[in-house]
């Protein structure tokens, strides 16, 4: 700083504690340039009466407490979800910090990084939520009809069917997702089978344990063991990336289910068939 804006810096600074505005020292000083009235008066703090009191007098108190811990006015500005004028409004009273080492400035931006995503998550979860609880209303309580139609239409999906070489007429459901099982349950008492007549077979690789899983599925349905096949081991190491092979899946068989199985297929079939 050369000596005449130093001598300029002490008069500006002394003004500035006697209360006055930027304009006044502006013109008492006969300072032309924006630039060098900012450089004699920074970081000098303005007179409390030039703060007026606003909706956004929390947001600058954080911006100025950022721009101490050095961040850039684009950081600030992100962070904040403001412009980055305002930013440079209600900071460019204070000393500019020190360039950051390049290990300083990626360890800052990861932690920004962790942050954004952190926040949006929660957003996206919540938009999620919302969504789903809006859908899960439009839909209410099912009736029975309601009932038989997305029983049928799940196990034309995920249930045994006919073959054009083989025909079996019967019932043998098959499923990893508890909820899916017990709706399951649900549309075979529905469409009139009494549950002594159902037969559970679990489905589980060697290295899941066995005994954990068979008792899961019989609190989850609710169902004696004596209903339980004994289980079904699969005797290679699954290649997968899913997170839900520890309980396997739960086979479901009806006893002289011939009727039934027709009853689904029409179900199916008129669920199915091109509208008119």
């Amino acid at each position: 700083m050369t000596r005449q804006l130093a001598e300029l810096r002490q008069q500006a600074i002394a003004l500035r504690r006697a209360g006055r505005s930027r304009r006044e020292i502006k013109e008492i000083l006969r300072i032309t340039s924006n630039w060098t009235l900012n450089e004699v008066l920074r970081g000098e703090p303005p007179p409390a009466w030039t703060l007026r009191p606003n909706a956004k007098d929390g947001i600058r108190a954080k911006a100025r407490e950022m721009r101490e811990q050095g961040m850039a006015y684009s950081e600030i500005a992100a962070q904040l979800n403001v412009s980055k004028s305002s930013v440079s409004l209600w900071v460019r009273d204070m000393p500019r910090p020190e360039r950051l080492s390049y290990e300083a400035s990626r360890q800052r931006q990861a932690a920004g990084v962790a942050k954004y995503w952190e926040e949006e998550r929660q957003r996206r979860e919540a938009d999620r939520a919302a969504v789903s609880m809006a859908a899960a209303n439009q839909i209410g309580e099912l009736t029975d009809r309601e009932v038989l139609i997305a029983g049928a239409t799940a196990y034309w999906c995920e249930g045994a069917k006919n073959k054009p070489y083989r025909r079996d007429d019967r019932i043998d459901f098959i499923n990893s997702d508890p909820q899916m099982i017990k709706f399951f349950l649900r549309f075979l008492v529905t469409a009139g089978v009494s549950r002594d007549r159902l037969i559970f077979t679990i489905s589980i690789h060697e290295t899941a344990d066995v005994l954990a899983a068979q008792r899961f599925w019989q609190e989850t349905i609710g169902i004696d063991g004596a209903q339980f096949n004994r289980p079904l081991i699969k005797k290679h190491k699954p290649r997968t990336v899913r997170k839900n092979t520890g309980d396997g899946c739960l086979r479901i068989k009806v006893r002289k289910s011939i009727d039934i199985y027709r009853q689904i297929e029409g179900w199916a079939s008129s669920v199915l068939a091109d509208p008119p």
